[in-house]
């Protein structure tokens, strides 16, 4: 079975949503949602790699496991990094039979071996009820980001049918407030996952994932922030998959906006025989040109890359891409400048018009078994 270069996997399990992206003591830093025992989704835990790169990584022991009281239905579900006093600190939605989904709190001083906070969960309780008995069934997905002289956290929620995004502020990362809903629309899904929030060239931007689906399923707006609502101006969908979901961002040394996706989907067929599942995407960097988003490969991926494949057609201003066996994702563009890209073993990624447009998808299974 053919492993792959250039993007990460684990070495046995299952594994979904990177978690937890973020710079520490020379290393970037990439969590992951991972059921270690078998290559299928189950009790998450955060699996753990590490890179100084962002190409080659090296993966590490398990961080977070399931073992208390409030994650024993479910397990640890998805989050982020956040470092504050050259400490590193996690958060992640704890579920549990008795209170549901809640958002708790890690901390390490190595990057490596984590202590759960002896208070958590930090939140017990949805703001927005959902709906279920205990008012936590869709609460989930805490990204902490520093914005203004401030602690921001954005949540996933949902609630009768309408997905959204919920604000919290923090001086401590300890004491959490909720402030607003920051965005909500049942356009978006019963339920809004796994919510970035960042201030990048100037602009606040609000990404998120888009439930159930498997093309166009992460949403990009920029838009006016006023420490409390958010006012979408823009709205974008650059990153079409089909393997592409949850991404998450990180703030590089250099000052580079940082993108990283599960590259994978809930209904993809498991190969016989294999080991694993799933892996994440290559990392773009995001950035902002004449009022528009773009998303490109990290310089780093920058001799990987290149500008024709088998798997890629490109008549005039269609492109389509296939997993080897069939068409999975067409696409018409005014015009097509440029085209970079990746394969790696057993996934193409390709990027077109330097940023404006990209896709990722697994290949068949005859194709690289």
């Amino acid at each position: 079975m053919k492993r792959f270069q250039y993007h990460f996997e684990p070495q046995t399990g299952w594994m979904n949503d990177p978690n937890g992206l973020v710079y520490f003591r020379g290393y970037y830093h990439a969590f992951f949602q991972h059921f270690p025992y078998a290559p299928k989704w189950g009790p998450m835990h955060w699996g753990h790699a590490i890179s100084r790169d962002l190409i080659h990584w090296q993966e590490l022991p398990i961080a977070l496991r399931p073992d208390q009281e409030y994650e024993n239905n479910g397990g640890c579900f998805s989050g982020s990094a956040v470092v504050k006093d050259d400490n590193l600190y996690l958060f992640y939605t704890s579920v549990g039979v008795r209170l549901g989904q809640t958002q708790s709190m890690a901390v390490s001083e190595d990057g490596i071996h984590f202590t759960k906070y002896a208070g958590n969960p930090l939140l017990r309780a949805c703001p927005v009820d959902s709906g279920a008995p205990c008012g936590n069934r869709d609460f989930r997905d805490p990204k902490v980001t520093w914005i203004d002289g401030h602690y921001y956290m954005v949540c996933g929620s949902g609630q009768n049918g309408v997905g959204k995004v919920l604000l919290f502020t923090s001086d401590d990362l300890i004491h959490w407030e909720f402030i607003s809903i920051l965005l909500e629309g049942a356009q978006y899904g019963t339920v809004i996952e796994c919510p970035d929030f960042f201030f990048l060239d100037g602009q606040y931007v609000l990404m998120f994932s888009h439930m159930g689906r498997t093309e166009n399923a992460t949403h990009f707006m920029m838009g006016d922030f006023d420490g409390v609502h958010f006012t979408p101006r823009h709205h974008q969908q650059i990153e079409a998959g089909p393997d592409f979901y949850a991404p998450q961002t990180l703030s590089a040394p250099d000052g580079r906006r940082i993108l990283i996706g599960w590259m994978y989907h809930w209904q993809k067929p498991l190969p016989p025989g294999s080991p694993r599942a799933g892996a994440l995407s290559l990392p773009r960097t995001l950035q902002i040109e004449n009022g528009r988003l773009l998303t490109k490969p990290v310089a780093e991926a920058h001799s990987l890359l290149r500008s024709s494949s088998p798997y890629v057609c490109i008549k005039e201003n269609l492109l389509q891409l296939s997993d080897g066996r069939r068409i999975v994702l067409s696409k018409t563009f005014p015009t097509v400048r440029s085209v970079q890209i990746l394969e790696d073993q057993k996934a193409v990624e390709v990027f077109v018009n330097d940023g404006e447009w990209a896709a990722s998808t697994w290949l068949d299974d005859e194709v690289f078994l």
